[in-house]
């Protein structure tokens, strides 16, 4: 088996949950060439996602650091396929691709990289072969995780450095004021709002707003403002738009860019997250958070949801372990979401310190994209 390292990778994107998925690989393909060297490939077939997510116009061709994004069509002028080749999310690879993967002289490794779950059989299934019905193909299973068994989760090098630098430089007030605010930060108790229809939202803030203490609600554009707006009574919010009512403030952002969007969950003090780019960047966070889980047809999402609270939660004290299952029962549809949020706000400074050492437990394992390299010296 060699060692080297590969030149050249090339990751490709379907965007399935508008966000999720391409927040994953526009990540991963930034990291993957900032702090390993390479020469990194974002193939996407929906670049307006991508777009408000960079914060510029997501045009074709390569970004600093050896990180390029090209239109998914594009890929039928490829010349020569990287030495790994990442299909993200079972979205599959365009039909040339696969041609030259079994084509062409060099041989290329073909990584399947899956959605994260915290699912048991996730580590029995990690790295494992997945053989190409029609092809001779280097192919593999490889799941992101919570356990060392895993590929583990997004995490660059330097990123708790920059939340340390970020919370002790005064940055929450700063990113107040750049994004319009005028008064102190710390004046009230602040929740970011990043989640999908919710059942019962119109409750939750009411109970917000004749709360004992001032509440500060910031709700990046998304598929919940206009259930906001309806609730507000004062037509369709607009990035700017104010709502005030009780004790209850609420603010509209734009849609943030991934570095301004980290900066948002660092200055919060509950983050709710939709999703899997949002919900890994919450636990980094270190803050309470709710995790609106994609729902699917089936039902399927609620074992995927327990599964990772089963984890999050083992050895947390039971008071604190009922009231933030109860509450992620409530927002994702099974429970009163007004008594859940006051179960588990009576357990704020337990769940606090419960968010800060699961973080840095999870920090010890190797992040994703040092998995996927590592991966990749091996099996080629």
């Amino acid at each position: 088996m060699s060692s080297r390292l590969p030149a050249t990778w090339d990751i490709f994107c379907r965007v399935v949950d508008n966000f999720g998925d391409i927040g994953v690989c526009w990540r991963l393909a930034r990291q993957l060439a900032a702090e390993h060297g390479l020469r990194v490939r974002l193939w996407v077939d929906d670049l307006k996602a991508l777009r408000v997510m960079r914060g510029q116009d997501a045009t074709l061709g390569w970004e600093p650091r050896n990180c390029a994004v090209f239109g998914w069509s594009e890929a039928e002028r490829v010349g020569v396929v990287g030495e790994v080749v990442i299909e993200a999310f079972g979205g599959g690879l365009p039909g040339t691709v696969v041609d030259k993967l079994a084509h062409q002289n060099k041989a290329s490794l073909w990584i399947n990289l899956e959605y994260l779950s915290a699912e048991d059989w996730v580590s029995g299934c990690h790295g494992l072969p997945s053989p190409h019905p029609q092809f001779n193909l280097k192919r593999y299973f490889f799941f992101p995780g919570f356990v060392p068994e895993t590929g583990g989760l997004l995490r660059e090098g330097n990123l708790r450095a920059e939340r340390a630098a970020f919370e002790q430089g005064g940055g929450e007030q700063a990113l107040w004021v750049e994004l319009g605010g005028r008064d102190a930060w710390r004046d009230a108790l602040n929740i970011s709002l990043f989640s999908y229809e919710v059942g019962g939202l119109s409750t939750w803030l009411e109970t917000l707003a004749g709360g004992p203490a001032p509440v500060r609600l910031l709700v990046p554009e998304g598929r919940v403002l206009p259930q906001v707006s309806e609730w507000a009574g004062t037509g369709v919010l607009q990035p700017g738009s104010e709502i005030r009512r009780g004790q209850l403030t609420g603010r509209v952002l734009p849609f943030l860019t991934q570095p301004d969007y980290d900066k948002l969950l660092w200055a919060c003090d509950v983050n709710i997250v939709r999703g899997e780019d949002s919900f890994v960047r919450a636990q980094w966070a270190e803050k309470p958070f709710l995790w609106h889980i994609y729902p699917q047809h089936d039902d399927a999402h609620w074992k995927k949801l327990g599964a990772f609270f089963d984890r999050y939660l083992a050895g947390a004290p039971p008071g604190l372990a009922a009231a933030v299952w109860s509450l992620h029962e409530a927002w994702n549809g099974h429970q009163p979401l007004d008594r859940a949020w006051q179960a588990a706000w009576a357990q704020i400074d337990a769940w606090r310190h419960h968010a800060t050492g699961w973080a840095r437990e999870l920090a010890r394992q190797d992040d994703l994209a040092t998995s996927l390299v590592n991966f990749a010296k091996k099996a080629l």
